[in-house]
């Protein structure tokens, strides 16, 4: 698409939204609800969609992706007229007679830049929450998930007026048109270092941002967890999708005395999820392409691995991968890993974690296993990350109860049911003051009765 195309698209979303025409709740709520009927309408073809992109299964689809997005299109159609009434608060005495109340507003023409490890899921998420909070969204899926891209592109045309919502594909050249568009709000999601040029672009016309990162997500086990539970949680969460998940374990980080019963664990909950040969499994998915296929290659150390290694480069696939006697200076270690390699790193007292997690950029997620509820406690007290777990992964952010997303090295921002309302709305503070009665003190002259009535108001 040319730069000219791009153009005209933002400033038809932007004269459109002056006609108020998506501020009224009942044109939101339909918006929603036609784009629910269709996305139950081309299940099959989000499904197929993923497949190619992803290998993704068709219950794997729905369990992370398809699924996650009906539950936030139930949850937003049963709260929105709340979400979207004026907030009434307290008036002090000092501005009698008045009425105080926040009003919720959009922002006004947004763009969402979507990753491609969750396609579906990361693009229709936030549109959900920005259409909820009034706006317009131009979408800008990512270019390495084409087929799902596309589904998308047609699901949109079929759901909304292109001055609503609108779907932009392709590549690196209309990212860089967008990034120099006029936008009320930007929300992305993907990589740190395309997330710092979206920040840096963001800042020249001072545009609110939401960013959802990642990072090295720690998996802390110590030795009062129930270690079977916990392998076979850990390897759900870390293998899923490949690996290829923004919130997966990125490391194990356990106590020096249970590493070896833990890592005999895993691997019997690998070769039960996954089979003894995971690469000839017709649901085991892939990697998304060769650039990120051999960067994951690159990563292992083949003298660390204890358990799998195999890889596919034909299908583009690497086996559930175990990496053990890992120091945080290994090669693995120095990048988010965003595939299926699992370092085990050890540790001899919880300060000793503690102080090495903090010493690192703060991850998107962080778990931790035990059942020692005071090492839970100062783990998630202490220790500075997005989100998380206790006794589990990756679930906290399936829920639209809670807001998702990270802070410093892993985004700004979050979202999911009211908070991703909120992510979209500007809350205008309104004093409706009443004009029967207008007190003579804040007017000059200034008289010293009126500052003793101050004083008393104002203390």
């Amino acid at each position: 698409m040319t730069e000219a195309e791009i153009k005209n698209i933002v400033k038809g979303q932007r004269t459109w939204f002056y006609t108020g025409a998506p501020l009224s709740v009942d044109f939101r709520i339909h918006a929603l609800q036609k784009l629910k009927g269709s996305i139950l309408k081309n299940e099959d073809q989000i499904n197929a969609a993923l497949k190619k992109d992803l290998g993704k299964s068709p219950f794997e689809s729905y369990m992370c992706e398809t699924g996650l997005v009906l539950s936030e299109l139930t949850y937003m159609l049963k709260h929105i007229r709340s979400f979207t009434k004026e907030k009434r608060v307290h008036t002090p005495l000092s501005q009698f007679h008045s009425k105080s109340y926040k009003k919720p507003s959009p922002y006004g023409v947004t763009l969402i830049m979507s990753p491609w490890n969750y396609p579906f899921l990361l693009t229709i998420d936030p549109l959900i929450d920005a259409v909820a909070a009034g706006n317009t969204a131009i979408l800008k899926p990512s270019a390495y998930s084409p087929c799902t891209s596309e589904v998308i592109k047609e699901l949109i045309a079929e759901c909304f007026d292109s001055r609503h919502v609108t779907v932009i594909t392709g590549g690196r050249a209309e990212n860089t048109c967008l990034l120099k568009e006029h936008f009320d709000y930007i929300f992305f999601t993907g990589s740190q270092a395309v997330g710092r040029e979206v920040m840096r672009h963001a800042s020249f016309r001072l545009t609110p941002v939401t960013l959802e990162l990642g990072g090295k997500s720690p998996c802390l086990v110590d030795k009062n967890a129930d270690i079977k539970l916990a392998a076979k949680r850990i390897v759900f969460g870390k293998y899923l999708n490949c690996g290829q998940t923004c919130v997966a374990p990125d490391y194990i980080y356990c106590e020096r005395s249970i590493k070896e019963r833990l890592i005999k664990e895993i691997k019997k909950q690998i070769q039960k999820q996954f089979g003894k040969q995971p690469l000839e499994r017709e649901n085991y998915g892939k990697i998304i392409n060769e650039k990120h296929f051999d960067r994951i290659l690159g990563l292992v150390q083949p003298e660390k691995i204890v358990h799998g290694g195999e890889y596919n480069r034909k299908n583009l696939q690497i086996a559930p991968t175990v990496l053990d006697n890992v120091c945080f200076g290994d090669p693995v270690m120095q990048e988010e890993i965003f595939g299926p390699l699992m370092p085990i790193l050890v540790y001899d007292s919880l300060d000793e974690a503690v102080r090495n997690i903090n010493s690192m950029p703060h991850p998107l997620a962080l778990y931790i296993f035990t059942n020692n509820r005071q090492t839970a406690e100062t783990v998630t007290a202490r220790c500075g990350f997005g989100g998380g777990c206790i006794n589990d992964t990756i679930i906290h952010l399936a829920t639209s109860e809670m807001g998702f997303g990270g802070f410093g090295a892993s985004g700004m921002g979050s979202y999911h049911g009211k908070d991703g309302f909120d992510t979209f709305s500007h809350y205008k503070s309104i004093v409706d003051k009443k004009t029967w009665i207008d007190l003579p003190m804040r007017y000059q002259p200034y008289r010293k009765v009126y500052e003793r009535l101050i004083r008393t108001f104002l203390k």
